[in-house]
């Protein structure tokens, strides 16, 4: 009597591992469509967010293009500034730039001033 007590809690055991393994398969195979889909969505946003970014920077060409401002002096001054706001003192970028301290000072100027009175209110 105790061998069958002992073969049935042994044959229950087995099939609980058993359907363990198949309800955490399903589980996992659940969760990853879930994040497959997260992932499109995802996926789908970036890009719709590109193509309005390359259409904003198609009409900035534009706009500068109709206005006269000359991109050479733009694109330099987006670099200069771009250096700045990452972190990298006025020395140093003038020097990376083969310019004065002070022609950068001057071209950053207008920048420098809206950056600190942003971080006083």
């Amino acid at each position: 009597m105790m061998e069958w007590a002992l073969a049935i809690i042994f044959i229950v055991a087995v099939i609980m591992v058993v359907l363990s393994f198949v309800k955490s398969r399903q589980t996992a195979t659940s969760e990853k469509q879930k994040v497959d889909m997260m992932y499109l969505n995802f996926m789908e946003e970036m890009n719709k967010l590109e193509d309005k970014v390359r259409s904003v920077e198609l009409d900035v060409e534009i706009m500068t293009q109709e206005v006269g401002i000359q991109t050479p002096e733009r694109t330099k001054l987006r670099e200069l500034l771009d250096l700045y706001r990452r972190g990298y003192s006025i020395e140093s970028i003038a020097a990376k730039e083969n310019l004065l301290v002070t022609e950068i000072e001057q071209l950053l100027s207008p920048y420098v001033g809206n950056k600190d009175e942003r971080r006083e209110a």
